[in-house]
């Protein structure tokens, strides 16, 4: 059988080379935000330091999982650590739905604030699936690979139902535990009436399908470079 640290090993070695790239790339996309505003001197585009902050989250959780193992050999804050990635995660993906930003904003060219904000997208999506291929490499660990399989898709419609939550219904992670009753009520009244929330589930499908590939081929990728 398998030790954590055999699984942990490709793991670190898929995220700490692309580490730094993130790193890079995250600069990159502030630096194209700092130069609109310098060149405009508009703040339209605040907002997206703040949401690819939100997907850095369940990054940063799962990184420190994977670097300090011992500090999570409990099963309780394991757990919790967890149930707070699989809060946060949709985040990272949430952040696409930001280009529908780009017909609203006109002071700049288009092909510019396309290319601000694919670049801040692009950055979270990776947060998100390295973070995600963390905890598959943990449901691996304990789990047969077809059980892994099954929960990556589960984990991808969770985050395409999120993303619909907080682009449609303007929740936000929090509010599971600060606006419960009117989270649940807008949940529970769309698995209640789902012909009547057919774009909802449309949306949720498409995403799902989308994010899986995506998370998929990347993977794969990443498998092909490492040969």
């Amino acid at each position: 059988m398998h030790n954590t640290q055999t699984l942990q090993k490709p793991v670190q070695t898929l995220a700490g080379t692309l580490h730094q790239w993130i790193l890079l790339s995250s600069c990159f996309s502030f630096l194209l935000l700092t130069g609109r505003i310098m060149v405009t001197g508009e703040l339209n585009y605040l907002f997206l330091p703040w949401n690819l902050f939100l997907a850095y989250i369940p990054y940063w959780i799962t990184r420190q999982m994977y670097n300090h193992p011992d500090s999570f050999k409990n099963n309780v804050k394991k757990y919790l650590a967890l149930a707070s990635w699989l809060l946060f995660v949709p985040n990272s993906f949430y952040i696409i739905t930001d280009l529908f930003h780009l017909t609203h904003i006109d002071s700049a060219p288009k092909w510019f604030d396309l290319l601000l904000i694919f670049s801040f997208a692009w950055n979270g999506i990776l947060f998100g699936i390295i973070s995600l291929y963390r905890v598959e490499q943990l449901i691996s660990f304990k789990y047969r690979k077809g059980f892994a399989e099954i929960f990556i898709f589960m984990i991808m419609w969770l985050n395409a139902f999120g993303v619909y939550i907080g682009r449609y219904l303007r929740f936000n992670s929090w509010d599971i535990i600060t606006n419960p009753v009117s989270l649940f009520g807008e949940i529970i009244n769309m698995i209640i009436h789902p012909l009547q929330n057919g774009s909802a589930w449309g949306m949720t499908l498409c995403y799902t399908i989308f994010m899986t590939l995506l998370y998929l081929m990347i993977k794969k990728m990443s498998e092909i470079f490492r040969q």
